[in-house]
């Protein structure tokens, strides 16, 4: 019983003089808790086995009041409560996961213009209005696992899918299938390396050996001719067909006719590949199944939904001596007050700029320096999957320079009868343009637009629709945020706490606009509190 008083006594001292985390290497040290592999996404959660280790289990009670039910207020409230503290969610809406939104049939919408809209569409099919893919090295991914949400493929980039520039230099308004763009760009760009090549112009960087293997790689990587043919290239099947190659003597018909260097240059689809580089987007990636909301459901029955409170909405945000006290609106428009030893505001810097509070001026003014992006998304229901029969796009994505930015095909569903495909996902001016409009006239708009790439079956088959902007969405106000700086003051202000009251969401990451920046937010406060709590 000594050796253990003793040994409590030299871990409370440890963690009063550096923290949590030297506490953790410590008691790692002496076999008590596990030591984290070192990597860049180093976590350790809470447990109750901090308090009871130092003999501090009367603080394992700290009671946290959390503004906001999306993804950093759950995963805040659900780390936490790993080692027993009490956390409460003050939601607004009626529902968890902010902008982690599944429409489905029933679903309904007042915007801010006061707008009503109620979702339709038939059992099975839905959109994910927020978020809706996961790349593979999100942590994202980890709380799908811990929490038990199933996972499917998400096709982020489909060969199959199109690249549509009608403002273009050259090749305006043609649908060229992703594989064949891509054909011809990398295929001329290959034939004009290796000619410079061969020509001595790289002769100052490359020996001759290099030479050959560059030129090498560019044949195989271009499908271009060899030295005799001039590196010439002429198009290969990377192109596609336009007559399949099948049994007997039917050996296929190559795409053709294949379009010049320069209208391959003028019409600038080569700018499209970086999106497919993208670390954040490259393949593979996932979603749950059934919709994306099942993460913020999962979080939510994992905290216990009597721990979140729906319908209130925070007027007051005041920091006090020994703790923080929030005055809020209950969903029968009573005015409540709740305190608490933390608060952590994890909402939307715009919706917080309007909550009265006593933190400061700075504080005001590091909050309104996020700039909001409005964004708009339109789900358009059909009734047949005609770009899987009729075009052979099995989910995916394809550009436009058009105001609908971009078509996503679903990638759930594939074969069934009908299908809900993403209409337009657009940003900045021109969701505010489709916003500005009712629902049946922006549905209006996209469909005019998605004619021009897949024809009237885009008119005639649609069934059902619902559009959101995100911009004119009640407590959420922007589909996100972007910076002028996030090495200014205002940045570093707001990642620290004020007082009893700490700020959390994917706007205070570099990962903004996916869910791992909440969930890594999110992280950072817990961490920062119960560091707080065990040097206390």
């Amino acid at each position: 019983m000594t050796q253990e008083a003793s040994r409590r006594n030299f871990l409370r001292s440890v963690g009063v003089a550096g923290g949590a985390g030297m506490l953790y290497s410590a008691m790692g040290a002496l076999g008590l808790a596990p030591v984290p592999d070192a990597r860049a996404e180093e976590y350790r959660p809470p447990r109750k086995s901090d308090f009871t280790l130092t003999g501090q289990s009367g603080k394992n009670g700290r009671k946290v009041l959390i503004l906001g039910g999306g993804i950093a207020g759950l995963a805040t409230a659900y780390e936490l409560g790993k080692a027993g503290y009490d956390c409460r969610i003050l939601e607004a809406k009626d529902r968890p996961g902010g902008r982690n939104w599944t429409v489905r049939g029933g679903t309904t919408l007042t915007d801010l213009d006061g707008r009503t809209q109620t979702a339709s569409f038939s059992k099975g099919q839905y959109m994910n209005a927020g978020p809706a893919r996961l790349p593979q090295s999100h942590v994202t991914l980890e709380y799908c696992r811990e929490l038990g949400v199933p996972l499917e493929v998400f096709t982020n980039q489909n060969a199959n899918a199109y690249i549509y520039h009608e403002n273009s230099a050259a090749l305006a308004g043609k649908p060229v299938r992703w594989r064949t763009a891509k054909a011809d760009a990398y295929g001329y760009v290959s034939e004009l390396l290796a000619k410079a090549t061969d020509q001595g112009a790289l002769d100052k960087d490359l020996t001759a050996a290099d030479k050959e293997r560059l030129i090498a790689f560019l044949q195989n990587f271009g499908a271009i001719k060899g030295k005799a043919d001039g590196f010439a290239y002429t198009g290969s099947d990377r192109r596609g067909y336009s007559v399949e190659p099948g049994a007997a003597f039917e050996e296929g018909t190559v795409l053709g006719p294949v379009p010049s260097l320069s209208d391959v240059i003028g019409s600038g689809v080569g700018q499209r590949f970086s999106f497919e580089f993208g670390y954040d987007q490259a393949m593979l990636m996932f979603q749950p199944i059934g919709g994306m909301d099942a993460i913020p459901y999962a979080l939510a029955k994992a905290i216990g939904e009597d721990r979140i409170i729906y319908g209130a909405k925070a007027m007051e945000v005041k920091d006090l001596p020994d703790g923080a006290e929030v005055v809020y609106k209950d969903a029968t428009g009573r005015t409540r007050s709740s305190r608490a030893d933390f608060v952590v505001a994890a909402v939307p810097p715009m919706v917080m700029t309007r909550i009265k509070h006593n933190l400061g001026a700075d504080i005001t003014a590091a909050l309104k320096y996020p700039v909001a992006t409005p964004v708009g998304k339109v789900g358009l229901e059909y009734r047949s999957r005609w770009w899987e029969t009729d075009e052979h796009i099995y989910g995916g994505i394809t550009p436009t320079d058009t105001d609908l930015a971009t078509i996503w095909y679903p990638s759930y569903g594939y074969q069934g009868r009908r299908g809900t495909l993403i209409g337009y996902y657009n940003f900045g001016a021109n969701a505010v343009a489709y916003s500005d409009l009712p629902h049946a006239e922006r549905v209006q708009r996209a469909v005019s637009r998605g004619v021009k790439i897949h024809g009237e079956k885009y008119r005639t088959e649609l069934d059902r629709s619902f559009s959101v902007a995100w911009h004119r969405t009640p407590h959420i106000e922007a589909g996100w945020v972007g910076w002028p700086s996030q090495t200014g003051p205002e940045y570093k202000l707001l990642n620290k706490s004020a007082g009893h009251v700490y700020f959390a969401g994917d706007w205070l990451s570099h990962v903004i606009a996916w869910q791992h920046g909440a969930f890594t937010s999110a992280r950072k406060v817990v961490t920062d509190i119960h560091e707080r709590v065990m040097a206390a």
